[in-house]
């Protein structure tokens, strides 16, 4: 089952602005996050948005007892505002990434260490990493081990997956990555960081991210608050690096004489540090451990 990461923390940071508020659920997965606020605050409404069809249906089980309480939508959160169109809200959650259910469930493809088709798809909207891995060409399949995964042998593993097509499955994949990575004793295994980088690049999963932000922002009500969960340090800095330009910080060059980005203080970051899971949730839940949250709070 999957545990919802910083649970208390993320209950507690999205205290609606009124009680009657609405909130959002941009990556419902399960209904864990969702279950906790529309408990905590019995008198608000929330909108759950997935791009999984199955994680969505999984949802409406789980929140089902709240009845009309909950708005369900099938769809990416980067269109957030296509769902909200022009309503405010009172908070909004995002827990960014791959859920334990997607990850656990061996046929989807996301893992290496179970025999499955090479899908990796978050939705039916995302592209299938066996179609990135057969019909890119070095250089592209290079370009994203190296900037979604940080993999240091990106162009040698990206010319190993050329050479060895058609690939079908995830330990074929896995093993050509071995052949040219190999892990010395105590490091993670060699073909981690190309699995990253291949079902961030199949879902999308940086794109638009800034955008996201500033969409959720504008239709945060003042007071409201915006919490977004990383696993990653990709989808991190994206994150922190929004919430410092909506703090009004210029991001014009140095040697200009005056400020011409136009920054404006639009929110007030309330986790200067990022949250992270305590050490008792990172022993019940390993996969916790490089959970990051960062909470604004609009002005």
């Amino acid at each position: 089952m999957h545990e919802s990461v910083l649970l208390n923390e993320a209950v507690e940071f999205l205290r609606p602005n009124r009680e009657d508020g609405t909130l959002v659920d941009a990556t419902v997965g399960l209904g864990g996050h969702s279950a906790a606020l529309l408990e905590r605050y019995p008198k608000t409404r929330l909108v759950a948005i997935d791009r999984d069809p199955k994680a969505l249906q999984l949802a409406r089980e789980r929140l089902r007892k709240f009845g009309d309480r909950v708005t369900f939508v099938q769809e990416r959160h980067e269109k957030l505002i296509d769902i909200l169109k022009q309503s405010t809200i009172s908070g909004l959650l995002a827990d960014l990434g791959v859920s334990s259910m997607q990850f656990d469930d061996a046929s989807r493809g996301f893992s290496f260490r179970h025999e499955a088709p090479l899908d990796m798809r978050m939705g039916p909207d995302s592209t299938s990493a066996a179609a990135l891995v057969n019909e890119l060409d070095v250089d592209a399949l290079a370009k994203i081990l190296k900037e979604y995964g940080e993999e240091p042998r990106a162009k040698q593993i990206a010319r190993a997956i050329v050479e060895a097509r058609p690939i079908a499955t995830t330990t074929e994949l896995a093993g050509i990555v071995r052949s040219v990575k190999r892990a010395k004793p105590g490091e993670i295994d060699p073909a981690t960081l190309t699995f990253q980088a291949l079902r961030i690049a199949a879902n999308e999963e940086l794109v638009g991210l800034d955008h996201f932000i500033d969409d959720a922002v504008d239709r945060l009500e003042p007071g409201a608050r915006i919490a977004i969960i990383s696993f990653h340090s990709l989808e991190d800095r994206i994150v922190k690096r929004a919430f410092r330009r909506l703090e009004g910080e210029c991001t014009c060059p140095p040697n200009l004489p005056v400020c011409a980005c136009g920054a404006k203080e639009v929110v007030r970051v309330l986790t200067q540090r990022p949250q992270t899971p305590a050490a008792l949730e990172q022993e019940k839940n390993p996969r916790s451990r490089s959970a990051k949250m960062r909470v604004a709070e609009k002005v």
